[in-house]
């Protein structure tokens, strides 16, 4: 069996697990809901769209105050490691805070 010049290694696994867990959709997440936070697109990014509805809802009954939410979540996103980001919004699918 050929493998083109291309071996698979006990070092070559090794060397990918050392590699610093990284998250894809923290940051544009935490951006999105510091940034605009009040057209709830943060929810709608991670797929969350019925928590996306409720929050443009409750933007538009209460004037905007309710923007506050996706706010400190955004604020929250940035503290958060990156394994425990898609822990829980991204794999756990929690919707709010």
């Amino acid at each position: 069996m050929e493998n083109y010049g291309y071996t698979k290694t006990d070092n070559d696994q090794h060397q990918q697990s050392n590699a610093p867990y990284r998250s894809e959709k923290k940051i544009p997440a935490a951006l999105l809901g510091i940034l605009v936070g009040w057209l709830a697109l943060n929810k709608f990014y991670l797929g969350y769209t019925k928590e996306g509805v409720i929050q443009l809802v409750l933007n538009i009954i209460t004037f905007g105050a309710a923007s506050i939410i996706p706010f400190i979540e955004g604020i929250l996103y940035l503290f958060m490691s990156d394994k425990q980001f898609d822990d829980t919004y991204v794999y756990g699918k929690k919707g709010w805070l």
